[in-house]
């Protein structure tokens, strides 16, 4: 593709003219959730942005950690936590996860912060009730390359977790192949290079096998998301995970699949649920 093609293909805001809306009900649904649930914020890192917040439930439960969207430059953890009633009365632990955004960090640094926040949630979620031997990472478009970038292998001795750090995932609309990015109007707040994209792109990097891993993506999103998915979750399967690819609901966008997570019911909710062993 040319370099307006790709410009149109990755600019999932002009698929969904109602993300505004869509976007405020991330904040007031994790308002919501923080009204209902205990909840607590604690730093991962030296910074203000390494933050994340934890909803507890009860003893040795499985860990849902999210990660948040946004094209790396935009929204928080308080945007983050949508989820977290249907999963807690379902028995799971829920971390909602912050990082510095773009363009204050690079994508290696932001990449760093999550790795680091995860080493924080092995080592401290038990004192939530949190079991540390089933975290299950997720994420949405941004989030949902993020929590890829802690599924692969190689980079959990250095921080002193265990190769498997993770027990599985649920990755919603993500960015796992990074080389077209450069040459959209992405890069002006992302500054990818060759190197950088091959040191970020989960599906040109070393996958597990044997955990079990849902993707989804949004009935309106263009071509191009829709492949990344779909490639990565042919890679996914070809390392021996358990995949588990999502039909579209019908008339769902690239930002409201969010929603869908924290819907017991929903075939989303329901797999990740499966997903995590509750």
């Amino acid at each position: 593709m040319d370099a307006a093609t790709l410009d149109v293909e990755y600019n999932a805001r002009a698929t969904t003219p109602e993300m505004p809306a869509i976007v405020e009900g991330y904040r007031t649904r994790t308002g919501a959730a923080r009204a209902a649930l205990a909840w607590s914020t604690h730093a991962y890192g030296p910074t203000e942005p390494e933050r994340l917040d934890v909803y507890p439930a009860g003893a040795n439960a499985p860990v849902l950690v999210f990660i948040h969207g946004g094209y790396w430059r935009a929204l928080d953890s308080a945007d983050g936590g949508s989820m977290a009633p249907a999963f807690v009365a379902a028995g799971a632990c829920v971390v909602s996860v912050n990082y510095t955004l773009a363009p204050a960090a690079s994508l290696d640094r932001i990449v760093d912060e999550c790795r680091r926040a995860l080493a924080w949630v092995h080592a401290n979620i038990a004192r939530f009730g949190g079991d540390p031997a089933r975290i299950h990472v997720c994420g949405s478009s941004a989030g949902g390359h993020l929590a890829g970038m802690l599924l692969v292998s190689g980079w959990q001795a250095g921080l002193g977790l265990p190769e498997r750090a993770v027990s599985g995932a649920t990755l919603l609309s993500g960015l796992f192949d990074l080389t077209p990015l450069p040459h959209t109007h992405i890069n002006a707040w992302m500054s990818l290079d060759t190197a950088s994209v091959a040191r970020n792109s989960p599906a040109l990097l070393p996958l597990p096998s044997g955990l079990p891993v849902v993707l989804a993506y949004g009935d309106t999103e263009t071509a191009e998301f829709k492949r990344q998915t779909i490639d990565f979750a042919s890679a996914l399967r070809d390392a021996g995970c358990d995949t588990v690819l999502l039909p579209a609901r019908p008339g769902s966008n690239h930002f409201d699949i969010v929603f869908d997570l924290g819907e017991p019911g929903n075939p989303l909710f329901e797999a990740t649920r499966r997903a995590m062993g509750i």
